[in-house]
């Protein structure tokens, strides 16, 4: 069976680096780099420079799910239940 990650060498500040990923982040990655108008390496390197710690690839798969997790929230604010967001009767 095929593993779903999936190992990609990319440059990162000069430095030759392997990241294993599933395909699903390398393709978030992508659209993220792709909507802010840099590169994937660039954005690999924001990422790698303001990590705290863990290894990279727990970076990124975290910063992606960020990225979406906020937009979407932001696309669809939440929703309160029926019962707590109708009115008190008068």
């Amino acid at each position: 069976m095929k593993s779903p990650v999936v190992k990609r060498s990319i440059v990162v500040a000069g430095h030759k680096t392997s990241v294993s990923l599933e395909e699903a982040f390398w393709t978030g990655m992508k659209e993220i780099s792709s909507a802010r108008g840099m590169t994937l390496s660039e954005l690999v390197g924001e990422i790698d420079n303001n990590r705290q710690q863990g290894n990279l690839s727990s970076a990124i798969r975290l910063y992606v799910l960020d990225h979406f997790r906020s937009r979407a929230t932001h696309a669809q604010p939440m929703q309160m239940p029926a019962q707590l967001s109708a009115s008190p009767p008068l």
